[in-house]
């Protein structure tokens, strides 16, 4: 396939084309060039070298290609088996996850470097298995960051740590530029969508997170398309207001595995844009909504443009 040809993401399909309101046709907007270049193998290759793993990969992002392009990517830490079995999530599922490797911090803080990332957008999978969920292997990554790029801004994408303060503290201490977590979806929606998380406990750690903070930012996104009123959508973007978010982003779900949730209907770009300027209007510093809109999409702008 050349560059100039376009990528369909035929594997992110609804199953049930009459289900999702698609009428059999999937829709002009998410349809997408192939970015040119050669700078995706260069990343790839850095990644492969330091056997790191990426949620671009394991979740089958449909921006992977340009990302990777643009040099970028968002490292996916400890491990690549998550606990948990979300509805709408790729990445493999293990109730015993393999141990954490040790040297992982250091092997991020080289690829960030060999990158020549001015921001470092770091995930993880959720590790119930752990008695801290992960927190003090997050807190070392940034630490080792910290020493090795000093001038690299981080920005941390966190599972809810099952409610533990501490263990969100712990991560909270490192004072990263952006503490993220997601909210994914509409309350009425969150039991069929998420594995163990929940509407409130998320809402409670961002107000927590808003709270513990000295400086930085709190974020947090949503999908849609899985079957959300608008109403719904406007009263999640009102709860992270309320509870402190700086940053909301919002983006099309797209089915990345025949076994997962169904797209149940396609929003247009028109419907994203109101819901933008509807978080926008009640006060939410930035919202970024968009049908290939992720979690860590152009999250290195995004800081540029809030810290103005």
């Amino acid at each position: 396939m050349s560059c100039d040809s376009k990528l369909k993401i035929l594997n992110r399909l609804p199953e049930n084309p009459e289900e999702s309101g698609s009428a059999g046709r999937f829709p002009s907007w998410l349809h997408r060039p192939l970015p040119k270049g050669g700078s995706f193998f260069k990343t790839d290759g850095i990644l492969d070298k330091y056997r790191l793993n990426t949620v671009c990969e394991e979740a089958k992002c449909p921006n992977r290609m340009e990302c990777y392009s643009k040099k970028t990517a968002t490292f996916l830490a400890l491990g690549k088996q998550c606990s948990r079995a979300c509805g709408f999530c790729d990445i493999d599922f293990s109730k015993t996850p393999p141990p954490l490797e040790a040297d992982e911090p250091e092997r991020i803080a080289q690829s960030v470097l060999e990158l020549g990332l001015k921001h470092a957008v770091i995930t993880m999978v959720a590790r119930d298995d752990l008695p801290d969920g992960g927190a003090f292997h997050i807190a070392a990554i940034v630490e080792e960051l910290r020493k090795r790029v000093p001038s690299v801004t981080v920005e941390l994408l966190t599972s809810d740590f099952q409610g533990d303060p501490t263990a969100l503290e712990t991560v909270l201490a490192t004072s990263p530029e952006i503490f993220n977590h997601n909210i994914e979806t509409v309350r009425r929606l969150t039991p069929r969508v998420r594995h163990k998380a929940t509407y409130q406990r998320t809402l409670d750690l961002l107000r927590h997170a808003r709270a513990f903070m000295k400086s930085g930012f709190v974020k947090s996104g949503i999908m849609v398309g899985l079957g959300e009123s608008e109403e719904e959508v406007l009263e999640t973007l009102s709860d992270l207001k309320e509870v402190g978010c700086d940053i909301v982003t919002i983006g099309h779900y797209l089915q990345a595995h025949r076994l997962k949730l169904a797209v149940k209907q396609f929003i247009t770009p028109e419907q994203f844009e109101r819901y933008a300027s509807y978080g926008e209007e009640i006060g939410i510093a930035q919202v970024y909504s968009g049908p290939f809109v992720r979690s860590s999409y152009n999250a290195g702008i995004i800081l540029e443009k809030i810290s103005r």
